[in-house]
């Protein structure tokens, strides 16, 4: 069968462009698809195909069926905006999997509506997803663009070919499958990151094709051999100029180039264009200065497209013997593991919620993140540039099949001009790390990464293998190791000319604001004297590390706790107890040992438990006191109870007969007092506190900031046993996005209205509403204890750029048949066999004829569609943009309206009420020399007020 689609005399030419030339020529815009979605929880199984007209049409391109098509009816479905995992939403249930923090997961269907304007034709297109969890199919009016099978990689889909401009919408439709699992932790659902919308000019630069990885030569020399990467998706060989220009961390322009280019039809070329530094400012931890490069692409004296980027410079270098060196000088990997869900949010954590757990980490002392087991969001590397953090970045899938090369090389395309990364790693834990197919596999894996750059070391997560005649660290740079203490020396004596660095250790447990261990209970004291069979305490895991110069570093396991694996606990235990901090960021003694360890250059100390221990006075009470100087002393309501010199590992302990009071923890270093700190017995909570992290909110719709929750006493003291429930109301230029309280085994709503207080504290997270400016107002409330009320500036903004939210409460009717042309009157009902795909031809508005052999005559214009159910009761009309020649409009075989003149014009007719499917038929006569037909696009739309 030949299947026609030529709908129009002209159809055979190539289009006119010369209207969108200008439009063409425009230069780049990343907008923001954030807004405007539509959501539907469950997934929609479409009816069984069959007869031989739907078989025939469901395996064409954009006759999508259900809710990847474009005429399915989402009226009732939910509005809402990404990022969004729904699981965090869901209730906990002891049915589903423990991994997953006990949460349903299944399918979730995602719609938006997109309007192109018909000025726009021309230019390039590209939709980009940061991340989909966890399997993913998108359709583009109803044509199958892209699937993606990992939850951790970004998705860039060129839909150019396939969008409609001007009146017609198009439609965006994503089918998320979050049954299957990548992780054995809480991996979220959904769209949990942000969505983009490209446009480019016809001769552009492809999406991370600016690269721009700065080397250091071994005379010393500092160069960025800049690579730009085109693409022509236009209709004719073109040249252009390439220009790079380079800025250094003050602004100031230190280096340009540019070099002719021509770029073949559909084709890419490569334009390399090195640029030296003569005076380089080095990045660091200390001061993480960046350069920008900029690429230009210049047409007839015009930039058509322009991209920039910061990268930094800096020497990496892993010794054998004596660790990690950063531009020379020794630096110990100070580093954490983490997820990427927090308390209230799941893993849709806004930028800013994500700036401020990396401050935490700083404030921490570390200096190094491993980002576990998969691709961080663009936005988080940026901010460890700015902020100054080593990073080990890690791909999630341990295959080299070529969907998962493809995420591989994607990760170092994306991620490889950012200077806080310092280490691939190509996976975590994998049983086939001792075997030949194992070593092939990370050989090859290793080999991709290096093609695409060779300027940082590669490694893996192992947890053993290390001395198997085949194994993975064979094809590694680095080798890295999990748990493998007691293999530190053995393997540093069997291989010592090997980099090693510890890439996860510790796995201790431990429950903020406890302080005696109760499995029966699920919780586990502060004291770090609980731990994983296979792991370590926090204080023995890097007292290995620090003691031998070899061990580049270490990675605890973790830096804060996360949903899922609860190890060793069970329901209702819900979300893991392993972090450094809890799920909000609040701070365990972990926080404190690795504090003490990590940070020199100030003097610090930290005194546990607190001293609230009515009905136990006069027994003693175990105090862990932490600090970095030479000596500890006590003192108990001004009463000396000792002193002791510090122990930089293993921390100091204090008996202490309990009594009310304040108990001191003074520091002193050469004789004197540097530091001191102090518990209080406080008393009953009387009020609630309202501490926010920031002064402000930006009102773009996106900063988000976490508040701080707690009971305070009489005395303006924070009680640290207050358990109250509190109530939230949020009023203003902002809304609630979540709250938590850093308890593993709460099953509070984390979107509801309450949420109790653990040990004394919770976290509410509020977010600017869109274009907003005003006040954000939040007050809390519990019984017997006084409300509090706090109200945030939030300060109007630039807002980001976006591509306007477009609703969609009509029909676009499509996939239209067109009858031969006819003299004589045909019957506009005529039926058209169910096997017959050849007489009648196919085509979408416009669907314009010439009067044909100069005759007048007929056709019939015939399309079927189910209106949604708020216009299919009487309510919405058939509106038909443009129609030229006499027209009657035929509704399953009644006469619903007519036309009764040649001239193009719109034509309203009211959509007689009936549900279901609709055949509609639209006969249109044609005079001798003149053109007729339906020349726009055709909707079912509510009646005009």
């Amino acid at each position: 069968m030949l299947l026609t689609f030529c709908f129009s005399v002209a159809a055979l030419a190539a289009p006119d462009l010369t209207s969108i030339s200008a439009s063409a020529t425009q230069g780049r815009e990343r907008l923001s698809l954030d807004r405007g979605w539509l959501f539907h929880l469950g997934d929609i199984v479409s009816p069984e195909v069959k007869g031989h007209g739907a078989s025939y049409g469901y395996g064409k391109a954009g006759f999508a069926w259900g809710p990847a098509g474009t005429t399915y009816d989402d009226g009732d479905w939910r509005a809402l905006s990404l990022p969004h995992d729904w699981a965090v939403e869901g209730p906990f249930d002891a049915q589903e999997n423990l991994a997953q923090g006990y949460r349903p997961r299944g399918v979730g269907w995602y719609r938006r509506y997109l309007r192109i304007e018909a000025h726009e034709r021309g230019r390039q297109f590209e939709l980009q997803f940061d991340a989909i969890a966890t399997h993913a199919t998108v359709w583009v009016n109803g044509i199958l663009v892209h699937r993606n099978w990992s939850g951790y990689n970004g998705s860039n889909i060129n839909i150019t070919p396939y969008l409609r401009y001007g009146d017609e919408m198009n439609t965006i439709a994503v089918r998320a499958d979050a049954v299957p699992m990548e992780g054995w932790w809480y991996e979220g659902a959904g769209i949990y990151r942000h969505a983009w919308l490209v446009k480019r000019a016809p001769l552009h630069i492809v999406t991370d094709g600016l690269h721009a990885t700065p080397r250091l030569s071994p005379q010393g020399q500092w160069s960025i051999p800049v690579a730009v990467t085109l693409k022509n998706g236009g209709k004719a060989a073109t040249s252009a100029v390439v220009e790079v220009a380079l800025r250094d961390p003050s602004g100031a322009l230190v280096a340009t180039r540019r070099s002719k280019v021509q770029v073949p039809v559909l084709a890419q070329e490569v334009v390399r264009l090195p640029l030296q530094i003569a005076k380089p400012a080095l990045w660091s931890l200390q001061q993480p200065q960046l350069y920008q490069v900029s690429a230009r692409v210049i047409q007839n004296g015009t930039a058509v497209d322009e991209t920039s980027l910061h990268t930094g410079l800096r020497e990496i270098r892993f010794d054998p013997e004596h660790g990690a060196f950063l531009n020379g000088q020794h630096v110990k990997l100070q580093g954490v593991s983490i997820h990427q869900d927090h308390a209230g949010v799941g893993v849709a954590v806004p930028d800013a919620i994500w700036a401020y757990r990396l401050r935490r980490l700083k404030e921490l002392g570390a200096n190094a993140i491993r980002f576990t087991h998969g691709a961080p969001a663009a936005e988080i590397l940026d901010m460890a540039d700015r902020m100054g953090f080593l990073v080990m970045d890690e791909n999630r899938n341990f295959n080299i099949s070529p969907d998962y090369m493809q995420q591989l090389e994607w990760l170092v395309r994306r991620d490889r001009h950012h200077p806080s990364v310092v280490l691939w790693s190509l996976f975590n834990e994998e049983p086939m790390q001792s075997t030949e197919a194992g070593y092939q596999m990370a050989r090859t894996m290793a080999a991709a990464v290096k093609a695409l750059d060779d300027t940082r070391p590669v490694t893996a997560a192992m947890n053993g293998g290390f001395f198997a005649p085949f194994n993975v660290g064979q094809a590694l740079d680095v080798v890295g190791a999990n748990y493998q203490v007691d293999a530190y020396d053995k393997f540093h004596l069997q291989f010592p000319k090997v980099p090693f660095t510890s890439s996860e250790d510790t796995s201790a447990f431990m429950t903020r604001g406890v302080y005696t261990t109760d499995q029966s209970t699920n919780v586990f004291a502060s004291y770090d004297d609980d731990y994983a069979s296979w792991g370590n305490s926090h204080r023995d895991a890097w007292e290995a590390i620090a003691r031998r110069p070899f061990v580049a570093g270490g990675f605890v396991w973790t830096g804060f706790d996360y949903r899922g694996e609860p190890t060793p606990n069970q329901w209702p235990a819900v979300n893991s107890v392993f972090g450094i901090m809890d799920l909000n960021g609040f701070a365990k003694n972990a926080y404190y040992i690795h504090q003490v360890q990590w940070i020199k250059d100030q003097p610090l100390v930290h005194i546990a438990p607190h001293w609230n221990w009515a009905g136990r006075e006069g027994q003693a009470i175990r105090v862990m006191v932490m600090s970095n100087a030479e000596k500890v002393a006590l003192r108990l309501n001004g009463q000396p109870l000792g002193e002791q010199q510090v122990d930089p590992y293993r921390m100091n302990y204090f008996k202490v007969p309990y009594a009310a009071g304040k108990l001191e923890a003074l520091a002193y270093r050469g004789g004197k007092l540097v530091a001191q700190t102090a518990v209080e017995t406080t008393g009953a909570p009387v009020r609630i506190e309202l501490v926010p992290d920031r002064a402000e909110l930006r009102g773009d719709g996106r900063d988000a900031m976490p508040i701080t929750v707690r009971a305070l006493d009489a005395q303006g003291r924070a009680v640290p046993l207050a358990d109250a429930e509190i109530r939230f109301s949020v009023q203003g230029a902002g809304q609630s996005l979540g709250h938590g309280n850093g308890d593993p085994t709460s099953h509070e709503d984390e979107k509801g209205p309450t949420r109790k207080l653990f040990h004394g504290l919770a976290q509410l997270i509020v977010q600017s509403l869109d274009n907003s400016a005003g006040e954000l107002v939040v007050e809390a409330s519990a019984a017997g204890l006084a409300p509090a009320r706090l109200v945030l500036p939030v300060r109007a903004v630039t807002p980001l750029p976006s591509q306007p939210a477009s609703a969609a409460p009509f029909n676009t009717v499509n996939y239209w048949r067109i009858s031969p042309f006819s003299t004589t009157r045909p019957d506009p009902n005529q039926v058209l066999a169910d096997f017959d795909m050849n007489t009648w031809e196919y085509g979408d508005p416009p669907m314009l004829r010439a009067a044909e052999a100069e005759k007048s005559g007929y056709r019939i214009y015939r399309a079927s569609f189910t209106p949604r159910k708020k216009l299919a009761d009487g309510s919405g009309v058939l509106h038909f943009l443009r129609v030229a020649g006499r027209a009657e409009v035929w509704l399953d075989g009644q006469l619903i309206g007519r036309k009764d003149d040649d001239a193009a014009a719109p034509l309203r007719v009211t959509l007689p009420a009936g549900a279901g499917a609709r055949q509609l038929n639209v006969l249109i006569e044609g005079r001798q020399g003149q053109a007729s037909g339906i020349e726009g696009v055709v909707r079912v739309e509510p009646a005009l007020p």
